[in-house]
């Protein structure tokens, strides 16, 4: 078994380690298929052996050929680590900072075994959310965090270290860009072949970024999502014997089992692999399973008539599970589902994210290395026949949204009638989450603010909690608006809840939605409880990219601006830059997250707090930017709530200041102008 040490050392070479190949037992990435012609498969084992010493590449030519002939890109399991990786304490870590310690301990939770969806292909969710692109890089990288100084910066292409860099203490440890592809050859197809190359690499969003917590980094957002959804659908504030019916128990898409407990409704997530409904059901995030659609109506009408909490795992495919209701529906009258969405990883639906009901898990997987044209022949009849079946419920007292995976996107390519008459591009039949729930708390300046205790001492997070209970408390005695007031309400029940519902998995870590107020006050109080040694070790700061200012994303996180900027990413990047000189540890930047690749420009940070005075000063600039920026966007998009956000920000920051936009109300005004 490796120890830290050897792990910092660099490549292990002298002697090389045992290739073990895939391990047994573990969830395995689907074998990819990119299509290489043989000067692009002669260029991606070129690509791969360039991280090692000639002596050795005679030895790794054909193992890593075998490798892209039988899984479509080489993620080098040989140099696969045999320590346990997971989230180590950070006074372990072999560093010469404490912030490049912390940057460790968040890589090593995304490989988490109990919390990445494919450990051994480094992949951390979404179906293909990759850290590194191969394990050279892993061990690259962390020799490099291992020897820096407060006077260098890691600079990462895609995965890969391209070296220490001398800066200075203010700058960003780390600065990381993740599939940055010319845009007009940032198409699916092309990223297939790039990233068999080991040239670009798709990092979803906090896969890449190294700030993913595990499933809880969307339970809350689930949470605000279901109820939200019950109060303007259902009209309802009690979701007791409600039912929610959706898909996907693998990466984040687990939060949903457990949110449905936390609302109190009657869950049921169907799931197609059968190992990742275990994991969630092992791990407490899921009550019951069951392999019968049978039992499922049954436990479902059961559940539904004495109003229980249930979170229920079907184990088949969520298309039958769908077409199972309309059949109740039409034969016996009756409604048995509320409320519907859907979290397939439909970003990625050829290469595993969706699977088509016509087929088994294993037969599904086998037609999909082996013929990719019929499998995606399958997967778009199957969108079509799902999409029918909502449609068909959708005619009752029934409401389904779509969560931002490309679901809807996907299946409008597909053919699916999901139209909607007269809608811009970024509208279909059934609105997103953000353009009717979430978009409102966005342009708040409420997004999914996060913070990992590096101790790993459960102890640490306590007391995090305690802070930041006292903190929204002492803001709503202070006096806000009734619409932060709720927000901040909403967010004293979660923390004071998060602890019974056991929401962590891997690093010691929370969620919550905040605004920038109380963002700072929190990174503050943590800051000065470090200092006097109330919390034992660094705590790093960190969101989801899925933020007020973190993404643009025209089907999902700006899909409620309507001004025509929809399609542009300058928040995105100007965030990310602003981020870096503001005083975060470390920025990415990525191309794709969420709905796809080609489809959203995203970026995110990390800010380690370690007690030090100039470390609240980091935290008060660069959080006050990181969400001024989003809101400000909104504002001049139209949102009237952004604009009295931005516009009380102004007043209590005097170096604020931004453009306001001007009312244009005379719609008759402008078309006898365009008659002219």
């Amino acid at each position: 078994m490796s120890s830290l040490q050897v792990l910092c050392s660099g490549l292990p070479l002298r002697p090389l380690p045992e290739n073990r190949g895939r391990w047994a037992g573990v969830p395995h990435a689907p074998v990819r298929t990119p299509g290489l012609s043989p000067a692009e498969e002669q260029l991606a084992l070129r690509n791969a052996l360039r991280y090692f010493p000639p002596d050795v590449q005679e030895l790794l030519a054909p193992e890593f050929a075998q490798e892209l002939r039988l899984y479509g890109h080489i993620y080098m399991y040989r140099f696969c680590p045999d320590i346990k990786m997971r989230a180590y304490p950070i006074e372990q870590y072999p560093c010469r900072t404490r912030a490049t310690a912390a940057i460790m301990h968040m890589i090593m939770n995304n490989l988490d075994p109990a919390v990445a969806q494919f450990p051994q292909e480094l992949v951390t969710y979404g179906g293909n959310g990759q850290v590194f692109s191969n394990w050279a890089q892993f061990w690259l990288t962390m020799s490099y965090l291992s020897q820096m100084t407060e006077e260098q910066t890691l600079v990462m292409y895609s995965g890969h270290p391209l070296g220490l860099f001398p800066s200075s203490p203010g700058a960003p440890r780390l600065v990381i860009t993740n599939g940055m592809v010319i845009p007009n050859y940032s198409s699916r197809t092309e990223y297939e072949k790039l990233f068999a190359m080991g040239v670009t690499m798709y990092g979803q969003m906090t896969a890449g970024s190294y700030c993913y917590i595990g499933p809880q980094g969307i339970v809350h957002g689930t949470v605000l999502t279901v109820l939200n959804a019950g109060r303007r659908y259902l009209g309802v504030k009690d979701l007791a014997g409600k039912v929610f019916v959706t898909s996907g128990l693998g990466g984040m898409s687990g939060a949903q089992a457990k949110a449905a407990v936390i609302v109190g409704c009657i869950g049921v997530i169907a799931e197609v692999d059968k190992a990742a409904l275990t994991k969630r059901h092992q791990q407490g995030w899921l009550m019951e399973v069951t392999d019968s659609l049978d039992h499922c109506i049954e436990r479902l009408r059961e559940a539904r008539k004495r109003k229980e909490v249930l979170s229920l795992g079907y184990h088949g495919n969520v298309v039958d599970l769908w077409e199972r209701l309309v059949h109740e529906l039409d034969t016996t009258g009756e409604l048995l589902v509320d409320l519907g969405s859907d979290q397939t990883s439909c970003h990625n639906p050829f290469n595993g994210g969706y699977y088509p009901v016509q087929l088994g898990f294993a037969e599904a997987q086998s037609l999909m290395a082996s013929d990719p044209a019929a499998f995606k022949s399958l997967v778009q009849e199957s969108l079509r026949r799902q999409v029918s079946a909502i449609n068909r419920l959708a005619k009752e007292n029934f409401f389904f949204w779509d969560y931002g995976n490309a679901f809807l996107l996907e299946a409008q390519r597909a053919g699916a009638d999901v139209e909607k008459k007269g809608a811009n591009k970024t509208e279909f039949r059934y609105p997103s989450y953000v353009q009717h729930i979430m978009g409102d708390i966005f342009s708040q300046g409420f997004g999914p603010f996060r913070w990992v205790c590096t101790s790993g001492d459960p102890q640490d997070l306590a007391v995090t909690d305690q802070l930041a209970t006292s903190v929204l408390e002492e803001a709503i005695a202070d006096g806000v608006n009734p619409a932060v007031k709720l927000q901040y309400v909403d967010n004293i029940r979660w923390i004071r809840e998060a602890a019974r519902h056991r929401l962590v998995v891997g690093s010691q870590a929370r969620i919550l939605y905040s605004d920038q107020k109380g963002r700072v006050a929190i990174a503050v109080a943590f800051n000065q409880a470090i200092a006097r040694g109330k919390i034992k070790a660094p705590v790093v700061l960190s969101r989801d990219h899925h933020d007020v200012s973190g993404t643009d994303s025209p089907f999902r996180e700006t899909s409620n601006i309507y001004d025509g900027s929809a399609f542009c990413a300058d928040m995105a990047v100007q965030n990310f830059v602003g981020d870096a000189f503001r005083g975060a540890t470390w920025v990415a930047l990525h191309n794709g997250g969420g709905v796809g690749w080609g489809e959203v420009i995203n970026g995110g940070f990390g800010l380690v707090l370690d007690g030090t005075q100039e470390a609240e000063q980091k935290a008060r600039m660069m959080l006050s930017w990181d969400v001024s920026n989003g809101v400000a966007r909104r504002c001049w998009s139209g949102n009237r709530k952004a604009y009295e956000i931005i516009c009380q920000t102004m007043q209590d920051n005097k170096g604020l200041v931004v453009t306001l936009p001007q009312e244009v109300a005379d719609e008759r005004m402008l078309q006898q102008a365009l008659r002219l």
